[in-house]
């Protein structure tokens, strides 16, 4: 699918990652020039591309960056068991294939290559980074999940019991938690956009 703003050119298409799931992708460039750089999108758990990081797409495309987002497996319009991370390995995995096929494209091998990621995906461009450092030419990370701070942490007994559990029961929602859509749009028009994922234990720590 594409659709055609008056500067602005925003396409959507399916691929399937090395697992064979299908994984939704979009892009926003701009309709009469080239990129001059390339950005790519990381968004946070829950969250997905299309619709919560659109305004920065746009606005990105319009100054003349090439903009390109992946939904991970489990979030936003791609496959998988909703909010459901098995292997964060196989999550950055996905994002670096899918990126570094664009970049290597013949019209993209001169431009830079940005990665841009916020909350958990501050935590995935920090690990893409480390994949191949000499492959990327910056980052923006906004409001990064790095590391949970000590004293929002749970008693290290808690985090024990419920790691051992999601090895038996992985999708079982343990801790109910206010939705996090409503946490991070203000704007209920768009709530009822952003995909609403439940939220459970994640099985795979990030390890930075």
């Amino acid at each position: 699918m594409a659709i055609e703003y008056e500067t602005v050119r925003y396409e959507e298409e399916f691929i399937l990652n090395s697992r064979g799931m299908k994984l939704f992708t979009c892009n926003w460039v701009p309709k009469d020039c080239e990129p001059k750089a390339l950005i790519f999108l990381c968004h946070g758990y829950a969250m997905e591309c299309s619709i919560s990081m659109k305004d920065a797409g746009m606005r990105l495309a319009k100054s003349g960056f090439g903009v390109y987002g992946i939904d991970y497996e489990g979030h936003g319009k791609s496959e998988g068991l909703q909010g459901y991370v098995n292997s964060f390995d196989a999550l950055v995995d996905d994002c670096f294939d899918h990126y570094s096929k664009i970049s290597e494209r013949k019209e993209n091998k001169k431009k830079m290559r940005i990665l841009m990621g916020e909350s958990m995906g501050g935590a995935v461009v920090l690990l893409l980074h480390r994949k191949k450092p000499e492959f990327w030419d910056g980052a923006v990370l906004i409001a990064p999940m790095c590391k949970i701070a000590d004293d929002m942490r749970p008693p290290p007994m808690v985090i024990s019991v419920l790691t051992k559990l999601c090895y038996f029961i992985p999708t079982w929602k343990i801790v109910p938690t206010q939705d996090i859509v409503d946490s991070a749009f203000r704007d209920p028009e768009v709530r009822k956009e952003v995909p609403t994922l439940p939220h459970f234990f994640l099985r795979d720590e990030i390890s930075l």
